[in-house]
């Protein structure tokens, strides 16, 4: 029965560290497409076509 306690303990502590994981990868991804929307923004107007 212990066993059981200690395999379901780790897979929770294991779907949390991936929880976090994923949010630190997907708030990054965001700050990064912001910055890089600015910056073309910055530039709009030495774009020609």
């Amino acid at each position: 029965m212990e066993k059981a306690y200690t395999t379901m303990k780790s897979s929770g502590v294991g779907s949390i560290v991936i929880g976090i994981v994923i949010l630190t990868v997907g708030v990054t991804a965001g700050i990064l497409s912001i910055v890089s929307g600015a910056c073309l923004l910055k530039h709009k107007k030495e774009i020609t076509f």
